[in-house]
């Protein structure tokens, strides 16, 4: 069985990550392991930090001498056994702000500020409604857009490879599937489901926010929902 390993420790973002990709697969996220790496995201573009992501966890994961038990697993068999990192970037594009927030989008509020990290939801969407507060309707078009990187963990090293030849083979064996979902910001936040910017963001064709829509709709609309099943078609090809 392919095992995706999530570079996320984000529940929210794990559960919708399998629904959408479905039980024919086994997942671990970030979690599931003792000390894994942090990565700076600090690539111009979601492509840049998803891959980013992906091969650093990828490289680390191949110096575990048995990352089945390191993550607690009680599964039999090496769990490198068609090992996959799946990492993904994503964010909001406005039309009325140039792009912003792009991949700024978890720490838009704190740009402000210079502060590290990233910012409350709350901040981040009331900087987005206090930015586009003259902008009519029609003008405040947006779109959610998601870079997912799918990388294999190599059995090991070869023996005497240079670390910076290993990064550069397992970001050659990256794959990137994009996907975005179109739409309008609103006037203020309404609903509580998603996260991030959900509660503002409205798709094409329809009156509610994600905040307000049903968790399977969205997983059927959404931008990380279209690039999974780019990359779901691939590894079930």
């Amino acid at each position: 069985m392919v095992t995706l390993v999530i570079a996320t420790c984000n529940p929210h973002k794990v559960g919708e990550i399998r629904a959408i990709l479905g039980d024919g697969f086994r997942y671990l996220a970030l979690d599931d392991f003792a000390g894994p790496p942090e990565v700076v995201e600090d690539a111009g573009t979601f492509a840049g930090n998803a891959t980013k992501k992906a091969v650093a966890l990828a490289k680390w994961l191949s110096h575990l001498q048995n990352p089945r038990a390191n993550a607690g697993s009680r599964e039999p068999g090496d769990l490198r056994d068609r090992m996959f990192v799946l990492a993904d970037d994503s964010g909001l594009e406005v039309d009325a702000l140039s792009g912003a927030p792009g991949v700024h989008s978890a720490r838009f509020a704190a740009l402000d500020s210079g502060q590290s990290g990233n910012s409350p939801t709350v901040e981040n969407n009331a900087k987005l409604v206090r930015l586009l507060s003259d902008v009519p309707f029609d003008q405040r078009a947006a779109r959610f857009r998601c870079v997912v990187a799918l990388t294999p963990v190599p059995r090991a090293e070869p023996e005497g490879a240079s670390p910076a030849c290993c990064a550069e083979e397992a970001e050659l064996q990256t794959e990137l599937f994009e996907g975005t979902c179109e739409g309008r910001i609103g006037f203020a936040p309404r609903g509580r489901g998603g996260f991030g910017y959900d509660p503002l963001f409205m798709p094409i064709g329809s009156e509610r926010t994600f905040g307000e829509l049903d968790e399977a709709i969205k997983n059927k609309l959404s931008h990380r929902a279209r690039a999974l099943a780019l990359l779901r078609s691939k590894l079930t090809d």
